[in-house]
């Protein structure tokens, strides 16, 4: 009988889980939050562009492509 996907999954998981990390260096709380922030806006951006995406309003269009350069703009900050 085949696998499922589900099991696969979870085998990978498994696997990865047991597999050493290479040698990182720990954050500082001043890079997690430029990190968390980041993947915020990121976030954030993404929805922007889906919704501008199926946006019909003119306004509605206008106000998310205002709201995607600012999102740019800060993101282009961070990085």
């Amino acid at each position: 009988m085949a696998r499922g996907f589900e099991s696969k999954d979870v085998e990978y998981q498994q696997a990865e889980a047991e597999r050493p990390r290479g040698a990182r260096r720990a954050l500082t709380a001043e890079e997690r939050d430029a990190q968390e922030k980041r993947r915020t806006i990121e976030l954030a951006l993404a929805r922007a562009r889906a919704d501008l995406g199926v946006a019909r309003a003119d306004a509605h269009r206008q106000m998310l492509a205002g709201a995607i350069a600012a999102l740019e703009r800060q993101l282009a900050q961070i990085r």
